[in-house]
């Protein structure tokens, strides 16, 4: 089997809050594959952005309590420091954050902004890294891409702002490339122009993806693996085609009977009652219980289940499944 572009080993985050510990990620572990996608998908607050900061070394002081190994290039990125970290941010690994009006600094022009990732990298001159930005707003479809460059943050839409932000990511063909909902800010007529690019980019430049998302759609049409995850932990790993034909967590069961389908009006919708837990709390049991139909006193008695092969290439972590004939109705 091929070695991943990037390992995730047992991956842990607590946030120091002053009401109490919050604990955002708690031992999540993945592979990356080369020339893959995989995505990250839950509701908010399952802790896929933090995953995502993580990764990169960004996330904010409040996080006290970080732990784990990262595996890219043969170093382990979580020990590096953050000089090293910046020499792999945007080249190697880079991001398209969730707010980008807020990642964007407000004192600078678009191109300043785009010109110095570049140069910093490259031994490009300044001429040169200014026709790559402009390049580069161009196929995103921004108009008039040179003006663009000269305008500050403030004075672009969100949806220009995150085309920004995408076209950064892509600058220098990074190895991996982590989107936060990249299609979040955008009009409905350009989410599956924008989702397509970043697909084209992935194949031609053979570098791998991890897209963090909400959307089952997004899934269907971006990735090759999936990651269901809730209350920070992956709940389900598979491969796109067998998660859609054969969901067996109540979670990712729930996930799908919650998304209106259009080509099925005989498949009924149904919405996951109640709420995510506090992830404050400190209980050892499942933390689906509250919300699960098919939580039994197993579940209620023993230490939340880890993740287990139901084949080499599909895990869950359940001690009461979703029958096959539950899930019928979502295969192709």
């Amino acid at each position: 089997m091929a070695t991943p572009v990037l390992h995730a080993e047992d991956l842990k985050v607590r946030f120091y809050t002053k009401e109490g510990v919050v604990t955002a990620v708690n031992g999540v572990s993945f592979d990356l594959e080369q020339d893959s996608i995989l995505c990250l998908v839950g509701e908010s607050g399952a802790g896929k952005s933090t995953i995502a900061l993580t990764l990169l070394g960004l996330l904010p002081r409040a996080a006290r309590e970080v732990s784990g190994a990262v595996e890219f290039g043969g170093q382990d990125i979580m020990s590096l420091d953050q000089a090293s970290l910046r020499r792999i941010r945007g080249k190697d690994i880079a991001m398209i954050p969730q707010e980008p009006v807020a990642a964007l600094n407000p004192i600078l022009t678009i191109g300043a902004q785009l010109e110095e990732q570049i140069l910093t990298h490259t031994d490009m001159t300044k001429r040169a890294a200014e026709d790559l930005s402009a390049d580069l707003l161009a196929d995103m479809g921004l108009p008039d891409p040179k003006d663009t460059l000269k305008r500050y943050p403030f004075q672009l839409s969100g949806g220009m702002c995150q085309r920004v932000m995408i076209s950064m990511a892509m600058a220098l063909g990074p190895k991996v490339l982590i989107a936060d909902e990249p299609t979040s800010n955008l009009d409905v007529t350009l989410q599956a122009e924008i989702l397509d690019r970043l697909k084209r980019f992935c194949r031609d430049r053979h570098s791998s993806m991890i897209l963090i998302t909400h959307d089952m759609g997004v899934v269907a049409r971006m990735a090759d693996n999936v990651a269901v995850m809730y209350a920070g932990k992956v709940v389900e790993y598979a491969g796109v085609h067998e998660l859609f034909r054969n969901h067996v967590h109540p979670y990712t069961w729930g996930l799908f009977r919650s998304v209106p389908r259009l080509d099925r009006p005989d498949v009924r919708f149904e919405p996951i009652h109640g709420t995510p837990p506090d992830l404050m709390t400190k209980e050892d049991t499942c933390p689906f219980i509250p919300r699960c139909h098919k939580a039994t006193s197993q579940c209620r008695s023993n230490p939340a289940p880890a993740l287990e092969n139901l084949t080499p290439a599909h895990s869950v972590a359940c001690f009461n499944t979703m029958d096959i004939r539950w899930t019928a109705g979502y295969e192709e």
